[in-house]
């Protein structure tokens, strides 16, 4: 039987490593818990496991190469293209055992020396929503937040206001961000997104890293990036540098967002008899109002879904039409 590295869920809830990994190390293998699932953005923290659990719940099974020790160090080599290559290495401080796990990109990587605040998003304790479909999401245990997981129209990540998605972020790896770009695929999820009244896409490492990419052209990722916010200036891109700061960052968005959100609903009607000035007049700034529902012209939704897609727009089968579509639907069919 080929030798496998298995990753699973840590079962102690109330443990702050979320996962399990056993390396085919030894008669039994070598059980660990870790924070993360690889070593992407920078060195993961390990500690010893007692056993690997009878009833593990397996999230992935990864074919090994090699799996040896040398000294302190442990050499894991992967049988896949990308992230194959890793080193575990074991030493003591304070008079324990601690084991960190880097790969060659997080070694010559620089982490920035930061210390993440506690302080609550916007003065909430935010309930995030988590997409069922996100294989490692965002746990938020730093962060003053609870999470439920379950399917969500668009993004990763999301807030309600009164029972309706209103914010959601969409979290991308480098290496996702340039497949899902060059596919096309990112188009479709940034035409969801940005349906919604607020959304934002987060991408977990350095914009500088695009053009470090292996197996694809930096400049041609740089244009798909720059293209992307162009065609969807309401959903904002942000390179957040690592996973933590990216999780950080997108606990700020989602607060913010809701907050925001809350103010407009508050004072919907004591904007109500401004709208037809709003609709068309910018301010002093020359920058676009906020987004708010006594702005947005009127369309028949089906009609404005039949029209795009007629035309090649990317446009969500249901939720809020975005408030540029349905005024260039309505600009190419004038109301008599």
């Amino acid at each position: 039987m080929p030798a496998e590295l298995l990753i699973a869920r840590n079962p102690d809830p109330g443990s702050t490593l979320p996962f399990l990994v056993r390396l085919p190390l030894g008669p039994d293998g070598l059980v660990l818990k870790t924070r993360e699932t690889w070593p992407r953005t920078s060195k993961v923290y390990c500690h010893r496991a007692e056993g690997w659990p009878p009833d593990a719940e397996v999230l992935e099974r990864l074919a090994v190469r090699t799996c040896s020790r040398r000294g302190p160090a442990i050499d894991l080599v992967l049988e896949r293209a990308r992230e194959n290559r890793s080193q575990l290495v074991v030493t003591r401080a304070r008079g324990r055992e601690v084991i960190f796990w880097q790969s060659p990109r997080t070694a010559k990587q620089a982490r920035p020396n930061v210390t993440l605040p506690t302080r609550r998003a916007a003065g909430q304790v935010l309930h995030v929503l988590v997409d069922s479909a996100e294989k490692y999401p965002y746990a938020f245990r730093h962060q003053q937040a609870s999470t439920t997981r379950r399917r969500l129209p668009a993004g990763d990540y999301a807030v309600e206001h009164d029972g309706v998605v209103v914010a959601a972020v969409e979290r991308k790896s480098l290496a996702d961000l340039a497949s899902s770009l060059l596919s096309g695929k990112l188009t479709y999820a940034l035409g969801e997104l940005a349906a919604l009244p607020r959304a934002a896409l987060v991408v977990e490492n350095r914009y500088s890293a695009l053009f470090k990419l292996e197996h694809v052209a930096g400049g041609q990722v740089a244009d798909a990036v720059a293209e992307a916010q162009a065609r969807f200036p309401a959903v904002p891109l942000f390179f957040a540098e690592t996973r933590p700061l990216a999780e950080e960052w997108t606990y700020r968005f989602l607060g913010a967002a809701l907050s925001e959100l809350r103010g407009h609903a508050a004072t919907a009607g004591a904007e109500g008899p401004f709208a037809p000035l709003c609709s068309t007049a910018q301010p002093a700034n020359d920058h676009p109002a906020p987004p708010a529902a006594a702005f947005v012209p009127t369309a028949d939704a089906a009609a404005v879904r039949r029209w795009a897609a007629a035309n090649g727009l990317p446009v969500a089968a249901r939720g809020r039409l975005p408030a540029h579509l349905v005024r260039d639907y309505l600009d190419q069919h004038p109301r008599s």
